[in-house]
């Protein structure tokens, strides 16, 4: 049986004894903190506020599971962004286009999507979107992604994305690393065409490291969540 040992002290030295105890505590909690600030951070894209890698790959991972065949994963590249990045206007217009294309794609998703900025000009994103919906939706995501970026004071730049979509019920699985595979190598084969390409069975079988063409940025890691 426990049993309970009762000191009395004055009250004075109770507040001594219960403050003291307190900071080794209270600095923990500040640690732990400044430790979820910082991982949270580090989940992020500075430049455009995206998830990252390991955010997005835990987040779309959620999204697949939950919504099995009404999900949709998609994989984004802009066109000739080196072009824009070597340009006049150099790396600030570019920082302008991959922000406001993170901006775009984040509207698109909304509030219940995930978005993650893959590295690069190549994007990723997770959503629910049921079959019935899909072409359309795909239609207007081209659309929003073809609109001219404004980058200095009445300076606009063209832009133009690839896009590439896998779905659970196409492919007949929910696997993260197969779905954006097969969303990326559809994205390949509709490249510079202007419009979405819906990947069927035949672009999960292309080669890829960690779900993605070999020798393309990120191909030799893949997120700790997947």
């Amino acid at each position: 049986m426990a049993s309970t040992v009762r000191v009395q002290t004055p009250l004075g030295q109770r507040a001594l004894i219960i403050t003291t105890l307190s900071v080794p505590l209270t600095g923990w909690t500040v640690h732990a903190l400044a430790l979820h600030r910082k991982l949270s951070a580090a989940r992020r894209d500075p430049l455009t506020g995206l998830l990252g890698r390991d955010g997005y790959t835990a987040r779309a991972r959620q999204i697949t599971d939950r919504y099995g065949h009404s999900a949709l994963v998609v994989q984004v590249d802009l066109d000739h962004f080196k072009a824009i990045n070597d340009g006049p206007g150099g790396h600030a217009a570019g920082d302008r286009v991959l922000a406001t294309t993170a901006q775009r794609l984040t509207a698109w998703a909304g509030s219940r999507g995930a978005v993650g900025r893959l590295g690069g000009d190549e994007f990723a994103v997770a959503v629910r979107i049921g079959p019935a919906r899909r072409e359309l939706r795909l239609a207007q995501l081209t659309q929003m992604l073809a609109q001219p970026v404004q980058v200095e004071d009445d300076v606009l730049v063209d832009v133009a994305a690839s896009v590439g979509a896998a779905s659970p019920d196409v492919l007949g699985t929910t696997d993260l690393s197969v779905l954006q595979r097969a969303a990326d190598a559809a994205m390949y084969a509709g490249k510079h065409t202007g419009r979405a390409v819906l990947a069927g069975p035949q672009h999960a079988t292309v080669p890829s490291t960690n779900g993605r063409r070999p020798g393309r940025p990120g191909t030799h890691t893949l997120g700790r969540a997947a």
